[in-house]
């Protein structure tokens, strides 16, 4: 199935995204820390993050025209973030630089071995919209809107927005707030964490809660399963597509990257699998190294991987 979007062609940018930027302080550890217990780090770096910011890089890399609408901190935190996007080649005039307000930024503990991740982060509520704060021409200035939900009136204000103008919407969504049903209905692209059908809607089993949560929205549903690969509903049915194995150093930004892979196809007019397999892809490939945007492929890279793969499974 390929879905044929009618894109807008007057659009001076293929994707938009409103949402989070952060500057990701990363330390990789040999195990968990025991408390009250001193340990030497392995390696340390710091990087540019954010569920959106972080896609529109991956994008951005792959030759895809990108603007970011976001706030960051009026210090060096916000100068960071702002430079490691706009360095991207990702337009940022419509970045609001928020005064004497510390940039959103997280201390992430990286476990060797594994890759798996503990996020400490911190956000000054200050960098959420006011009212009147964004502008309907520069949201709908994009073939796609990109949104991640946490800050949530400013989302459903965009999405809305995007609708009104006939734009096509993807949602990043893991966190749930009150107005988070809200928002689900504005939106064509529902890519979600593992765990948001359970949590949101209260189902432990996994599959069962896919199901139910594909009958609350209107739009596309799919679910990233970390090594394990995606599930999408298509056709009445739920599409497994699986992942692929890679040696993970760090997992930070995948979930982002996927993202990326997945808009990405949307764009390509490419069919549902195979959007969902360049996802899996371009997120897998990307676990190689530290941080979120260190070890994105180029196209090249993902599509031998992909061919190289397929090779050995026949």
């Amino acid at each position: 199935m390929r879905f044929n979007l009618p894109f807008k062609q007057d659009k001076p940018f293929e994707v938009v995204g409103m949402g989070l930027n952060s500057v990701d302080h990363l330390v990789l550890i040999p195990h968990f820390p025991v408390s009250n217990t001193r340990m030497e780090m392995l390696r340390f770096a710091k990087s540019g993050g954010g569920q959106v910011a972080t896609a529109l890089v991956a994008l951005s890399r792959w030759k895809v025209r990108c603007k970011y609408i976001g706030k960051v901190g009026s210090e060096e935190l916000g100068r960071f973030s702002l430079r490691s996007i706009a360095e991207e080649g990702i337009d940022v005039s419509s970045v609001t630089v928020e005064p004497d307000c510390t940039n959103q930024f997280a201390v992430i503990l990286v476990e060797a071995g594994n890759g798996d991740r503990t996020i400490l982060w911190n956000r000054d509520k200050r960098l959420m919209y006011r009212e009147g704060e964004l502008k309907k021409e520069t949201v709908c200035s994009g073939k796609i809107l990109h949104l991640d939900g946490h800050d949530i009136r400013a989302a459903i204000r965009c999405a809305r927005w995007a609708k009104e103008e006939g734009i096509f919407t993807v949602l990043d969504v893991d966190k749930i707030e009150p107005l988070t049903s809200e928002l689900l209905q504005e939106i064509d692209f529902v890519v979600s964490s593992s765990s948001f059908p359970s949590r949101y809607t209260g189902i432990p089993d996994p599959e069962r809660a896919f199901l139910e949560l594909k009958k609350q929205i209107p739009g596309f549903l799919c679910s990233t399963l970390g090594p394990d690969g995606a599930i999408a509903f298509v056709d009445g049915r739920i599409l497994r597509v699986p992942g692929f194995e890679v040696k993970a150093v760090d997992t930070t930004g995948a979930g982002d990257v996927f993202h990326g892979g997945f808009i990405y196809g949307l764009l390509q007019n490419w069919e549902v699998e195979e959007i969902l397999r360049f996802a899996n892809a371009v997120a897998a490939l990307k676990c190689r190294d530290m941080g979120g945007r260190a070890a994105i492929p180029t196209l090249e890279e993902a599509f031998a991987f992909i061919s190289q793969t397929n090779k050995r499974k026949t």
